[in-house]
């Protein structure tokens, strides 16, 4: 297992786990301020949510902290004082649920996504999908699988496909799934996995394949509000904004599959 250390990345890593990004208002200006823990994935859709939330409720701001789910589930372990969890994967969602931070009156299956194989420009010619990385992928790039759901998912596409063991030993692991496309779009590393919304940050890699839907579990992003939140009002209104239209044509335009169906929630709580 190889962690590769990219020194501009740790910082600004560190800088999103470290603190929340400050909110789109000056201080003062709002009454209450919501904490909420997001997945990397998310950071350009949540922006634009936070611009259109700020017409409705301009008394509420929003503080973002984000970081890889593995990550945000430590925090609030740790004490941090958050008052909503949005991210993908339902390990440390159902962790949270499970030591009580959150019951099933304030979490939802919120988001769907897919899984996609990028290619460094370099290798576009000699890896057109999954088949080829045995032969012409002397590294590649997955999330963490303990702490980055992205790198989870990956794992089991990989087993299923029956290529796992043949690539562990040249896999470099990201701290977040933003990481592992730097190190392929760079050039660093020949090919990775990532979800399908992040590729539009894509400026030199593509992607090359597309995950079968069959070969991991579904993709969720599940939302759970805090019970502890001192702020239970504002903290549903903001969530009930999140499974609304408005938010839902937000999350679809930057690469989301939002779960507002009855059928798709069924079928994602079949997974846990």
């Amino acid at each position: 297992m190889r962690l590769v250390t990219m020194p501009l990345l740790a910082v600004l890593f560190l800088a999103c786990f470290g603190a929340g990004v400050p909110n789109a208002r000056a201080e003062g200006d709002s009454d209450t301020m919501l904490s909420i823990a997001a997945g990397v994935g998310l950071k350009d859709a949540l922006f634009a949510i936070q611009k259109a939330y700020a017409k409705k409720q301009p008394s509420v701001a929003l503080e973002f902290n984000f970081a890889a789910s593995g990550f945000l589930r430590k925090q609030i372990e740790q004490g941090a004082p958050i008052d909503l969890f949005l991210a993908p994967g339902r390990q440390h969602f159902n962790a949270l649920l499970s030591a009580g931070y959150t019951d099933s009156g304030h979490s939802c299956a919120l988001l769907g996504n897919r899984l996609v194989l990028i290619v460094a420009r370099e290798k576009q010619h000699a890896i057109h999908g999954f088949s080829d990385l045995e032969a012409a992928a002397a590294s590649m790039s997955i999330g963490m699988p303990d702490m980055v759901p992205a790198g989870t998912y990956a794992r089991q596409a990989l087993e299923h496909l029956g290529m796992w063991e043949l690539l562990e030993q040249r896999m470099v692991y990201g701290k977040s799934v933003r990481q592992v496309l730097a190190y392929v779009d760079s050039g660093n590393i020949d090919a990775g996995m990532v979800f399908a919304s992040d590729t539009a940050l894509l400026t030199s890699a593509v992607v090359a394949a597309v995950a079968p839907a069959d070969s991991h579990k579904p993709i969720v992003f599940s939302m759970a509000g805090m019970l502890k939140s001192p702020h239970p009002e504002a903290l549903q209104d903001f969530m009930a904004f999140l499974k609304g239209q408005e938010a839902a044509a937000i999350f679809a335009r930057y690469g989301f599959t939002p779960l507002l169906s009855g059928a798709s929630r069924a079928e994602v709580a079949s997974h846990p």
